[in-house]
């Protein structure tokens, strides 16, 4: 629990993680991609009140690649990674946090280790992918297109999200995904000074594409508090998404985020980080009630 870069062994591969934050309360937070590093990810915001754990999923970033790499990155490894990781911190119950993808792996974690949760984070997550997620995508950049269609550098962008697809090594993926940040934001354009640090820390790597997820039948058995987090621009997690998940799981929060995309942590930290810090706060009566239940 100390600041700073940790390193723990799963297996024989490195599983690396960063302390940042102070405060009683814990929140390990899961990045998404799969293949994202985890500094885009940081929440200063939240840090001010609560210790953050940021994970660097195994095969991304500094951490260790499975010897199958770039493939073996399913949801029950990193979900074992995930559980030696909260052994380490040596605390009863933590909160939980993942972005995107990372909130794929941390609802199929909270569904099988609701003891050791406090409290669950969907940041801009889903109840499913492939196909039907594939085409809400396709709308939604449908949408994102009409609304810079006069705009100078948006096909360079789309060439950039055609780019991620094809991309098979870290270097040009981490080169396309930085090159279509615009679409990730609600109005990058109107931002781009702001958000000109972002670039650098994008870092991302490849790995094999990650098997449909369709948990619509186990969220009505979830037992753990959960805050469930959307951009009202997000293109990828979307507010359909996050209206499905806020149905799903039994007395779930929803916030919606009005002038946010796919990173509404950096696009509107403090409503963000006053949504997630309320639900921080109320998890100790909510736990009480859904053991009770």
């Amino acid at each position: 629990m100390r600041i700073g870069t940790h390193e723990i062994d799963v297996n024989g591969v490195a599983q690396r993680y960063h302390v940042r934050g102070s405060g009683p309360e814990v929140c390990v937070a899961v990045p998404g991609g799969p293949g994202l590093s985890w500094e885009y990810l940081r929440m200063p915001a939240v840090e001010r009140r609560v210790r953050v754990v940021y994970v660097e999923p195994l095969g991304t970033g500094a951490s260790g690649r499975l010897p199958s790499h770039p493939d073996g990155y399913t949801r029950p490894v990193y979900a074992e990674a995930l559980d030696r990781v909260l052994d380490r911190l040596g605390r009863e119950r933590v909160h939980l946090l993942g972005h995107c993808h990372g909130g794929l792996v941390a609802q199929y974690y909270a569904l099988r280790h609701p003891e050791r949760l406090a409290g669950l984070i969907l940041h801009m997550s889903s109840p499913v992918t492939g196909t039907e997620q594939d085409a809400e995508t396709r709308h939604q950049l449908e949408r994102f297109v009409r609304r810079n269609q006069w705009n100078p550098a948006l096909p360079a962008v789309l060439d950039a999200l055609h780019a991620i697809q094809d991309a098979a090594d870290d270097r040009t993926l981490t080169a396309a995904t930085r090159d279509a940040l615009p679409t990730q934001f609600a109005h990058y354009w109107a931002r781009r000074d702001e958000l000109a640090g972002l670039r650098p820390k994008i870092r991302r790597s490849f790995l094999s594409a990650p098997e449909p997820v369709d948990d619509r039948a186990d969220l009505p058995g979830m037992r753990v508090p959960t805050l469930v987090t959307a951009g009202m621009y997000d293109i990828i997690g979307g507010t359909r998404w996050a209206r499905e998940l806020h149905s799903l799981i039994p007395y779930a929060r929803l916030l919606l985020l009005a002038r946010s995309g796919h990173l509404g942590h950096i696009e509107e930290p403090e409503r963000f980080a006053e949504g997630v810090l309320d639900f921080v706060a109320a998890t100790p009566a909510a736990v009480k009630q859904a053991v009770a239940a």
